[in-house]
Order: structure tokens, then sequence, then C-alpha cells
């Protein structure tokens, strides 16, 4: 393993970062740094957690590992069934799919928003890159409203009896789909970009096999290499301006 830098090259990167001999520079650019390392450590640790997670592995063999209680893991790592993640990072079209994905939802009479919902919501944004590489593999919305009614029908679920107080109320999310939005905080970091595009929500659904997006996806012919292969490159040939 590569060995990251010691504390003398921590403190000279900083001093350089900070352009300034003042003290009080020097310290606000060490807050800042310590800060971006702290979140970027973080969401490194937790996307090897929920890898973990989606590998099966129990709360109490991912504690064992960390050498922690099973309870400090879970609070710490466990996605709750509302939880939606900071969108500072997110593209306008990553906020824009994941807005549509309520919309998505309501007009499948579901209290909910699931995976499913999310990947269909792909379709409210035709010049993203997820939706582009999707409809170029042949997964239209077509393909995938009808793969999706063949997995998850349409109609009442078990959160219909609560419902949403207005129709403008975002709907709450599934754990997978919870999950996803994380994840795709996850997938942007491991590509090493400091966004989030439609092209890591869409990676971020083979996290969880057990996800309807997934299936779906699976079923129509795009496994994860291949997708992945194929976001990969669309990057590729964008850095290149082609």
């Amino acid at each position: 393993m590569t060995p990251g830098p010691d504390l003398q090259q921590l403190i000279d990167t900083i001093r350089a970062d900070a352009g300034s001999d003042d003290v009080l520079d020097q310290l606000g650019t060490a807050s800042t740094a310590i800060s971006e390392l702290s979140s970027t450590t973080d969401a490194a640790l937790g996307y090897f957690v929920d890898r973990a997670r989606g590998a099966g592995k129990s709360w109490v063999e991912i504690s064992a590992v960390l050498g922690v209680s099973k309870q400090a893991a879970h609070k710490r790592f466990a996605v709750s069934w509302t939880s939606r993640p900071a969108f500072e990072h997110y593209t306008p079209r990553t906020r824009s799919v994941v807005e549509a994905a309520t919309a998505v939802a309501r007009g499948r009479n579901h209290s909910f928003v699931g995976t499913e919902d999310l990947l269909l919501a792909f379709y409210s944004q035709p010049e993203a890159l997820a939706t582009q590489l999707l409809v170029a593999h042949g997964l239209t919305d077509e393909a995938v409203g009808v793969a999706v009614d063949a997995v998850r029908p349409g109609g009442a679920t078990p959160l219909d009896a609560e419902g949403a107080e207005t129709a403008e109320e975002t709907l709450p999310l599934t754990p997978q789909g919870s999950h996803v939005l994380q994840g795709a905080v996850a997938e942007a970091l491991a590509l090493g970009h400091n966004y989030v595009g439609t092209e890591h929500l869409l990676l971020a659904f083979y996290r969880d096999s057990g996800g309807v997006a997934t299936k779906v996806l699976q079923d129509l012919g795009l496994d994860e290499p291949v997708a992945r292969e194929a976001v990969v490159a669309a990057l590729e040939q964008l850095m290149q301006g082609k």
C-alpha cells in the first residue's frame, strides 16, 4: 500500500497552498485542507462499507473489521429511510433527475421513491451522459418502463395509506433508493471526480444487486462491467474534446 504524506509533508503542502507567511492565513488553509481530507476519508470508508453490505456482509462482521461496536458502525454508516445526501456536489442535471424521480413515483401511484423511479427519471434529462449511454445501448424510456412494470408494477403500495400531505411534497426514499444516492458520491470519489454526475448515479445502481433498477438494467443487457466501460470511454471522449 502506498503510504500517505507524513506530518512534515502535510505541513509543507499547507504552507505552500496558503501562499503567505501570515499564521492566520496558514491556519485557515490548514482548516480547509483537513476538513476536505476528513470528508474524503469518510467517503472512502463509506464506499467500502457499502460494498461489504452489498456483498451481504452483516453489521456484526463489518463492525468487527472496523474495531467498533455494531451499534456504532450502524449509526455511522447505515442509511435511513428518508436520507438524502447534500447536493452541493451534484451537477444540475443530476439534481434534476433526483427531483424528477418524485414525479415519476407519483405517476406510478407510489408514495416512495425507489431505484426504479430514479432510473426512469433519467429520461427527463435526455442530454445527460447516463441517459445517452442508456439509449445507445438500447435502453429507451419505453423499454425500461416495460421492464420496470414487469418487476414492480405501478399501483397501490403499503405506504399509500399515509400518503404525502401535498402534491409538491418530496416523497421519502426507499433504503435502496437512498443507498444509490449515497453510492453516487462514492462512485465519483472512486473515479477521482469532485462532482456527482448522472454517470455516477448510473454506476451506483449496481452497488445493490437486490435493487429493482439493477435487475432491470441487467435484464436488458447492461451489466456493470459494460456500463462502467461505457462511462469511462464517454468521459475520456469528453476530456479529449470530442
